[in-house]
């Protein structure tokens, strides 16, 4: 046979064989495409999820509750959602299949911002005030803890039920003077409203003792149980779309530009370095790795959990969080 024979023949081979099947992955984000959303599109575009062996297409939620029942009843295997509010969905819903699987947010960004202006700068100063808060927000579901543990009384307070796209811009004309939010989002879209930096009151719970995770990877517990590779490959990628995104934050934000050509560059570049300086390069990710969480710190979560929400079922935290899926430490380290 000649070389070119050879060659045809090889290349006659190769048409022929059969495409490597892609697990296909929905992945529910639990808000729109800003700058956090930036790692996961910057993983997609750098090839790490189908380096994986998987088809991954991401959608825009609803808030850091929506991803939830989206991912217990198998409409996504996937999603990004609050573990607190996941915790609750489960004590309502017994055996629903559906767990975290990786924690993002180690420090959480549930945040009461208000104006300074308004006479907001301190918990005790909502005393007496208007507090815009949407219903489905998972700032708001953990207020409860927040006053509590700053000996609040929520009854001297007047809460507004407000829609997420009407809160920022009720705070801006100071018909409220303070929402619940996550940082990184309200005080952004404030400065964008116009509100100058030095009126924007950011109280952060996690400062004011509550000693709660925020927002995880969550996954259907059925999907998982069938497809674990899938699933660790999938952490694995979504870890190094983080690691990238801190390194080189710009190239994050062009591949979230491209699905959100509308979006300001320079707000959403800031928007996800607040949210890695404050909520997800934490000192125990740097030292330990991005996606786990530490067992004591997670029993006194559930605690102060307890003390605002009265279970129906006896808490139990590998209800909530599976860490059978994450990959080794050493590829998790971000720094």
């Amino acid at each position: 046979m000649t070389l070119h024979t050879s060659m045809l023949a090889a290349a006659a081979a190769l048409i022929a064989a059969p495409a490597i099947a892609q697990t296909e992955m929905p992945f529910s984000l639990d808000w729109k495409f800003e700058g956090p959303a930036a790692p996961y599109f910057h993983a997609l575009d750098a090839g790490y999820f189908t380096d994986q062996g998987l088809e991954v297409t991401i959608s825009e939620g609803a808030g850091s509750l929506d991803a939830i029942p989206k991912v217990a009843t198998g409409a996504f295997p996937i999603g990004f959602a609050d573990i607190n509010s996941l915790m609750r969905f489960l004590d309502q819903n017994p055996g629903a299949p559906v767990t975290a699987v990786m924690m993002v947010y180690d420090k959480p960004p549930f945040a009461v911002v208000g104006r300074k202006s308004l006479g907001v700068e301190a918990p005790a100063d909502l005393a007496g005030k208007v507090l815009g808060a949407p219903p489905p927000d998972g700032a708001w579901a953990q207020f409860p803890i927040f006053a509590a543990e700053t000996g609040l009384d929520i009854d001297s307070i007047t809460v507004e039920p407000v829609g997420f796209p009407t809160r920022e811009p009720m705070l801006a004309e100071g018909e409220v003077a303070a929402i619940t939010g996550f940082s990184f989002s309200s005080v952004l879209n404030l400065k964008r409203l116009g509100v100058e930096a030095d009126d924007i009151s950011t109280l952060l719970m996690a400062d004011y003792g509550v000693d709660l995770y925020g927002n995880a990877i969550i996954v259907n517990t059925d999907f998982a149980a069938a497809n674990p590779d899938a699933v660790t490959g999938f952490l694995t990628a979504v870890a190094m779309g983080w690691k990238d995104a801190i390194a080189t934050p710009d190239a994050a934000i062009a591949a979230l530009i491209e699905r959100n050509p509308a979006a300001d560059a320079a707000l959403e570049t800031e928007r996800l370095q607040m949210s890695i300086d404050a909520n997800v390069l934490t000192d125990y990710v740097a030292e330990n790795g991005m996606g786990g969480i530490d067992d004591a710190r997670m029993a006194s979560a559930i605690e102060q959990t307890k003390s605002v929400y009265e279970f129906v079922n006896e808490p139990d935290a590998a209800l909530y969080f599976d860490p059978s899926y994450l990959p080794p430490a050493d590829a998790r380290m971000l720094n």
